[in-house]
């Protein structure tokens, strides 16, 4: 007793406790299906349960949700920006259908089930599995209402915690009957995106001898545009000009020999038009070339493309590759630099050095924040989500701490860099800032909501927050899924990304489709979706009642 009463009364302790307890729960998985680090919200609730008068500082609770959505806005921007460029107005159409579907079932279940306001916005929030949205709300209640008006914020929670089960296990139900339904070949769809979509993440090389007569005095740059390869070439190998790094204008011919990169795929088409496989690979001869790999960690090359580097004008050398994180993808002229890329290129020898010397080649300056740049971001972020916007019927909305750095991130992250400021953030401190800032929202959630969930499992109230709950996130995904497929005819596996609301949901697409289109639809989806749903939580939470 007397150490429960030490943790209630040292609340930096409790959160830790929390986190520490959830993040072990939520590596827990059963048929693959874990809670992730949703397992820290429960593991609050119970904490809570039994520490009726902790007080936990608004502050943590403020830090956490900007950390959280400022790293995602960042992270997410470009993927954004990108997807909406290619796919056009189809996509976003879809999105904001789907996510306005969701929100107004919501709204007639008020009316139609006679359910409480706070239990329902909450129950919204849990069945797409949304925290953000749920914080946005309890946020606006902290600012704009009676901050002791705690009764709300718990209820907010207890319908948000026992909605949000069926909010990812009722959407992995519907995926599964509407594939049956409507007769999904995913093989097929994914040859039909791999046009516009890079769909592979293992990229091998294969050394070719160039044996077809009718590509003979033909140049790399005519066989590139003719046959739309999405391959790099490493080193040439012939009998007249010895070993070197091939350029476009380079003309193959019998007997050459020359490495391909990219994917499985891609490689046998090429070999089908070049020639056959060499039984000895080039890549096994260091006598002249070297294969190396370097991190991007000079600021200065932040936000440029590739091609501006002039790599192949001022060294012989070639990048042929470029790992982001888990993903690897091959080097284009127009890709643009990230810190803590990690390249891998061949070069003489001599010129090795001066290369990893221009993209920096330090660990540990590759994962340092620049908290100039990132306190001024969240700053911005902060003055956007304090300005008020003037809703039809009189109310008054504002993006607060969930919207405000949200959008704020998307941008810069999207700019990547403002003159010598550079915005995005290092692979793996955006990991750690993001993994960090929902763990504080969600234990302080918890923490804060124990004793009334507690009281409303003794009063059996969960059993109809769970019905309801189960209903709104299935309804609207086998309502989503069929507009989209069949009205508006996106390939299902893309489908699956969008109504990913929750990143077990996600990884359960990709097991059942065996290829990374759901990724693509959720990179796409993810920022419309925050933003939607926390715009979508709080109009319900005024407007109702």
């Amino acid at each position: 007793m007397h150490l429960l009463i030490s943790i209630q009364n040292n609340p930096l302790l409790l959160i830790i406790l929390v986190a520490a307890i959830g993040y072990l729960i939520g590596k827990v998985k059963i048929k693959g299906t874990g809670l992730g680090t949703a397992a820290v919200l429960f593991v609050g609730l119970a904490f809570g349960a039994f520490m009726p008068k902790v007080v936990i500082p608004d502050i943590i609770f403020q830090l956490g949700i900007v950390l959280f959505v400022y790293t995602i806005g960042l992270s997410s921007g470009p993927a954004f920006f990108n997807s909406f460029q290619k796919n056009g107005w189809r996509d976003i159409f879809f999105v904001v259908l789907m996510l306005t579907i969701s929100a107004v079932i919501a709204g007639l279940m008020y009316y139609i089930f006679d359910i409480d306001k706070d239990n329902l916005v909450g129950i919204y929030a849990g069945s797409s599995t949304n925290t953000t949205a749920l914080a946005s709300v309890i946020d606006m209640i902290n600012f704009k209402f009676d901050r002791s008006d705690t009764q709300a914020v718990k209820n907010l929670v207890i319908g948000y915690t026992y909605s949000y089960p069926m909010g990812v296990l009722g959407v992995m139900i519907v995926i599964k009957v509407m594939e049956r339904f409507f007769d999904v070949d995913y093989q097929k769809e994914k040859e039909i995106l791999r046009k516009d979509y890079p769909l592979d993440e293992d990229i091998v090389h294969k050394t070719i001898v160039i044996s077809n007569a009718s590509i003979y005095g033909t140049t790399i740059r005519d066989l590139i545009k003719k046959y739309q390869w999405n391959i790099t070439f490493g080193r040439y190998e012939s009998q007249q000009l010895g070993t070197m790094l091939p350029n476009w204008d380079l003309k193959l011919n019998q007997g050459d020999k020359i490495i391909l990169v990219g994917t499985e795929d891609e490689l046998n088409q090429a070999t089908d038009v070049l020639g056959i496989e060499a039984e000895k690979s080039l890549s096994h001869d260091r006598s002249e070339y070297d294969v190396v790999r370097t991190f991007v960690s000079n600021p200065d090359l932040v936000g440029r493309t590739l091609s501006s580097l002039n790599i192949q004008e001022n060294f012989d050398a070639a990048v042929t590759r470029i790992r982001r994180g888990d993903v690897e993808m091959l080097a284009k002229s127009d890709t643009i630099l990230e810190m803590g890329d990690r390249i891998r290129f061949v070069a003489k020898r001599q010129d090795v050095k001066p290369i990893q010397k221009l993209f920096g080649d330090s660990y540990h300056m590759a994962s340092k924040i620049d908290l100039f740049s990132f306190g001024l971001g969240v700053a911005l972020g902060l003055l956007l989500g304090m300005i008020e916007f003037a809703l039809p019927g009189g109310l008054v909305f504002k993006l607060g701490y969930a919207g405000g750095p949200l959008i704020a991130g998307l941008i810069l992250g999207t700019l990547r860099r403002t003159g010598p400021i550079v915005w995005s953030l290092p692979y793996g401190s955006s990991v750690t800032l993001n993994q960090l800032g929902l763990t504080l929202l969600l234990a302080v959630i918890g923490i804060s909501s124990g004793v009334t969930m507690l009281d409303s499992l003794g009063k059996g109230q969960w059993i109809s927050i769970f019905l309801h709950g189960t209903f709104l996130s299935m309804i609207s995904t086998v309502l989503s899924l069929w507009i989209g497929y069949k009205l508006i005819k996106i390939p299902y596996s893309l489908l699956l990304g969008f109504v990913s609301n929750q990143p077990a949901i996600l990884e359960f697409a990709t097991d059942i489709t065996q290829n990374r289109v759901p990724a693509l639809g959720y990179a796409f989806m993810f920022p419309i979706s925050l933003i939607l749903k926390i715009l979508f939580a709080q109009a319900l939470f005024l407007i109702l009642g």
